[in-house]
């Protein structure tokens, strides 16, 4: 036989099992590990954190404010007595829906934020300021 001949007969069975085991492969992997499969980044933690302070006009911490986290698609609401250092932390956000954040101290209220499904932090910082000399709000 012929070297050019074997060369082409070599390349041709390469050829046949490489395309026969990527197409088993197709098959049978699940469509989520995929992008794994083509070197995509692999599933992150998919919640997010919001942290933040609460603060007096002057930028001082207001221990024990309550700090009000609503979700705006099921309309429930978490609370947070925030530390002496006036932090506050709601862990394991979901990513997909708006939420809706102020804080409250001495019948006084801060302004409402919002953490918007858009943002795409996984780490959301927010400061509730809350002016304690004026009306209440």
């Amino acid at each position: 036989m012929d070297l050019s001949i074997m060369k082409k007969v070599v390349i041709g069975v390469a050829a046949a099992l490489v395309a026969a085991v990527f197409s088993a492969l197709l098959l049978t992997t699940p469509v989520s590990a995929a992008p794994q499969l083509f070197g995509g980044n692999s599933k992150k933690d998919t919640t997010r954190l919001l942290t933040g302070k609460v603060l007096d006009a002057g930028d001082n911490p207001l221990p024990n404010a309550v700090v009000y986290l609503t979700n705006t698609h099921t309309r429930s609401v978490k609370t947070y007595i925030v530390a002496d250092d006036g932090t506050f932390r709601f862990p394991a956000l979901q990513p997909t829906i708006d939420y809706e954040v102020y804080a409250q101290y001495n019948n006084h209220k801060s302004g409402t934020k919002t953490v918007s499904q858009f943002d795409d932090r996984t780490q959301v910082y927010i400061s509730l300021k809350i002016n304690t000399k004026g009306d209440s709000k």
